[in-house]
């Protein structure tokens, strides 16, 4: 869909979509990084912070399920609005619930509102970058993705200070939250009218809302859903794999000092983040289809070389290109998964919700299996999943007419 926009309005409108991905980054960061506070506060084990994690978790399921409705009923503006004042709240509530009342219900409930949330706004924001992709006819959604990693560095680094300083739970995330209020104000009064996003819901055009849950439920029909959810599958389990267990797996599996597995990870965040930074172009050059078949390569590679690598600087050269390699999956998936501006946002929705059960889902199932067979043994099925997200990348080659990026060389080169 093309929008009669002046410059100005298309650069407020991308640089809203940047600063609402960076806010959902931001506010993941704040409560990660008080975890260990808010576990002494409430004097609670491992379990109960995974189950805070699994409501949240499930919390963020629903709001990816609810999100198309809510752009149905009210457009991406008035949507993320709403979405990101949510879990604003939950960030408040998290801290109120740690420090003022020491209850660990209201926390959970906190969680919940923090995940419905960032569920919702995550298929909106990814439903207006696509907007904003064909609009310039580039592709830019994985720099919209590489600012929310910069929104989780700066959370951690702004949580860390807060720790520094003295900071208890409630001073911190109350601040977080106003900010994050903020940003949503702001980028509101900058993103179009919901009658010229991706998916136009004018007084004339809405419909019953059976219709729009058939709309939303087709999506589950279709065999490309599903052939995008395997690449997404792949490149987001192993992304969540390496979060949560690569650390781990230098220390364990290569008997490296503590600091040094946690400069593995941000080795492979950083490489993660570079790719994101500077795969649009090389989407628009080569197509979806060949730059994800790359990726998938090089994220194979990088595992292996992680897991069989005799020296720790090789481990570091595998944790770096599995970073690279798994940087794109998620992007380009939904990107591909809004192709039709008219099914953007139920495609969207089912997409990420695969995506995100196997990121959620994932690193636990992993770490169930490598008590009986080892932490880097279990990395095999990474490897497996990469294999499976390459052999998957045909799915993502552009609809007809539909292609974003370099003209026709973008769509010749995703052909076959």
């Amino acid at each position: 869909m093309e929008l009669d926009l002046t410059r100005a309005q298309l650069v407020r409108w991308r640089a809203a979509i940047f600063a609402i991905f960076l806010a959902s980054g931001l506010s993941i960061a704040t409560w990660a990084s008080r975890v260990p506070a808010i576990k002494i506060a409430l004097d609670v084990d491992n379990i109960q912070i995974g189950l805070m994690l699994l409501g949240a978790g499930i919390a963020s399921i629903l709001g990816l399920s609810l999100a198309t409705l809510v752009l149905a009923r009210f457009g991406a503006r008035s949507g993320m609005l709403g979405a990101i004042l949510v879990f604003a709240l939950g960030v408040a509530v998290i801290g109120v619930g740690t420090d003022v009342f020491h209850s660990y219900v209201l926390v959970v409930a906190g969680l919940a509102l923090f995940g419905l949330g960032n569920g919702a706004v995550d298929v909106m924001m990814n439903v207006e970058g696509a907007a904003i992709e064909k609009q310039v006819g580039k592709t830019i959604l994985p720099l919209f993705h590489a600012f929310f990693s910069f929104g989780t560095v700066i959370g951690a680094g702004l949580g860390a200070l807060a720790v520094t300083f003295g900071l208890n739970v409630l001073v911190h995330t109350s601040v977080m939250a106003v900010v994050i209020v903020v940003i949503a104000f702001v980028t509101h009064a900058n993103v179009p009218a919901r009658e010229i996003t991706m998916d136009p819901v004018d007084a004339a055009q809405k419909r019953h809302w059976r219709e729009r849950l058939h709309t939303a439920l087709a999506a589950w029909r279709e065999p490309r859903t599903y052939a995008l959810g395997v690449i997404m599958l792949g490149m987001a389990f192993a992304e969540g794999g390496a979060n949560d267990w690569l650390a781990l797996g230098m220390v364990e599996g290569h008997g490296a000092a503590q600091a040094i597995g946690a400069l593995g990870l941000t080795v492979f965040s950083v490489s993660m983040t570079v790719v994101r930074i500077f795969g649009g172009p090389l989407v628009d050059r080569f197509g979806r289809v060949w730059t994800l078949r790359v990726l998938a390569a090089l994220a194979t590679a990088g595992l292996l070389l992680f897991i069989l690598a005799p020296t720790i600087p090789l481990v570091f050269v595998g944790a770096a290109l599995w970073g690279a390699g798994v940087s794109l999956g998620f992007p380009l998936g939904m990107s591909a998964a809004a192709d039709d501006p008219a099914k953007a946002a139920a495609r969207v929705s089912a997409a990420a919700t695969i995506g995100y059960i196997s990121f959620l889902c994932g690193p636990p199932i992993l770490g169930f299996i490598s008590e009986n067979i080892g932490l880097l043994n279990t990395l095999y099925i990474l490897v497996a999943l990469a294999v499976a997200s390459g052999l998957a990348s045909g799915a993502a080659k552009p609809l007809a007419g539909t292609a974003v990026g370099a003209g026709k060389s973008h769509a010749q080169s995703d052909r076959g």
